[in-house]
């Protein structure tokens, strides 16, 4: 009987977590789960799963952690396995960015050839942890794909929180999209990030009407199969959405690259959704190609391919010793207040 504890810090975790529950469910294993941030604990729903303190997961002595966040304490139980919490999309430097070593993990789980190749090299570099490419389970219920029939297009707005890239706090992109919402030519839905300041979330709620519904959820899968086009900015929501062969609309996207259809001015998101409607076919070949080096797993078997990783390891693998890492050991103590061990 192997003991799966899910680990994760903020609220858009959850979605990445639930599948892996499910498989490990399927198996017959055991599973809970931990958040680190007061505010996660107490909007999770199944409490039951949810254990309360470290002292709870001490005793439940995880064979495996699974972590949806950038760190785990080093004083837990069992293999460290880094299941990642969104895409990469270059918001952060280097330094801090998705491909940041923090000495803490044994396994990554990676998503396809953009995010294995540089971790393999990183393994290749440390020596103390394995790569496994296995996709992502928080795109599990993405497939099989679902295709849309709406008779007027259904836009989904998506925006990230940090200030410098974020629409929703473009003052000249809102009232662009009020206008496009007073036109009545589309039905726009719109979810913003958890971290979004309350302010902006509660100028969104005030524009809902016939034309416009916002959500406040974490979950996007349900909603983005249902619309025909992303308008966003730069956020990993984009990456997830695109991946069923969707066109996604950017105003300053800080990568640019050629499966998104960039803009630079407001003036220019009317024009730029109708062409990303048509579908036009040099930009479906960029998405195509983009699918295939990010996440070419289309099968929703992400989940089960983690699962599989983790017991391999368990049964072929020894965990190796990690750097000391004591100042990163320190912070993670004190931000959970435990320092016994």
């Amino acid at each position: 009987m192997k003991h799966f504890l899910i680990y994760i810090s903020q609220p858009y975790s959850i979605p990445i977590g639930v599948p892996l529950q499910q498989e490990i469910e399927r198996r017959g294993f055991r599973v809970k789960w931990f958040c680190d941030e007061i505010q996660t604990q107490e909007n999770f729903r199944d409490k039951q799963r949810l254990l309360k303190s470290v002292e709870e997961v001490l005793a439940y002595h995880p064979d495996v952690v699974l972590v949806a966040s950038n760190e785990v304490p080093d004083f837990f139980s069992g293999l460290k396995v880094q299941i990642f919490h969104g895409f990469s999309v270059g918001k952060r430097t280097e330094a801090k960015g998705h491909f940041n070593i923090r000495g803490f993990f044994d396994l990554y789980c990676t998503q396809g050839a953009s995010t294995t190749e540089p971790f393999k090299l990183l393994s290749k570099k440390h020596t103390y942890f394995k790569v496994v490419e296995t996709g992502w389970s928080k795109v599990d219920a993405l497939f099989p794909l679902e295709h849309t029939n709406n008779k007027k297009p259904i836009v989904m707005i998506s925006s990230t929180f940090t200030s410098r890239l974020s629409l929703a706090q473009n003052v000249e992109a809102m009232d662009e999209i009020k206008r496009l919402i007073s036109t009545k030519k589309w039905f726009f839905i719109a979810v913003l990030h958890p971290k979004i300041e309350a302010k902006i979330v509660n100028a969104f709620k005030a524009m809902q009407n016939e034309y416009f519904t916002f959500y406040d959820t974490t979950d996007l899968v349900p909603l983005s199969q249902k619309v025909d086009v992303m308008l966003s900015d730069t956020t990993s929501a984009i990456t997830e959405f695109i991946l069923q062969k969707k066109p996604v609309v950017t105003l300053n996207n800080n990568q640019p690259l050629p499966h998104l259809i960039n803009i630079t001015q407001v003036q220019k998101i009317e024009e730029a959704l109708e062409y990303a409607l048509s579908q036009p076919s040099a930009v479906m070949q960029n998405i195509e190609d983009f699918i295939l080096h990010t996440h070419p797993f289309d099968d929703g078997k992400s989940s089960k391919r983690v699962i599989d990783a983790c017991l391999d390891f368990l049964e072929k693998d020894t965990i190796k010793r990690k750097p000391l890492n004591l100042i990163r050991r320190y912070k993670i103590r004190k931000k959970l207040q435990y320092f016994k061990r």
